[in-house]
């Protein structure tokens, strides 16, 4: 399993409306393939500071699969108006458990 971890900066203001967007998505994560589930993390320390982990099977699962998909376009168009700069987004797998 592949960790997607991506830091999304949004505007404090909109909190509540970028939570309702990524509410409304997740149904565009379930069903994408080799997607295992996606949860929207507020970040404490930062204001306006938000981590998306989204679990994939494999890398290409989210860059090829997904992100080459009509879903991935709506999941922009939800939350995309949010973002105050580009997501940073890594792929984690786990090291040591």
């Amino acid at each position: 399993m592949i960790l997607e971890m991506a830091s999304l900066e949004i505007d404090p203001a909109q909190a509540a409306q970028f939570e309702a967007a990524v509410r409304a998505a997740l149904p565009l994560f379930a069903r994408a393939r080799g997607c295992g589930g996606a949860q929207l993390h507020r970040v404490i320390e930062r204001s306006g500071g938000y981590l998306l982990v989204v679990e994939w099977e494999t890398v290409d699962d989210h860059m090829v699969h997904f992100r080459q998909s009509d879903d991935f376009q709506a999941w922009r168009q939800l939350a995309g108006p949010f973002f105050k700069s580009p997501p940073q987004v890594v792929h984690t797998e786990v090291a040591v458990k």
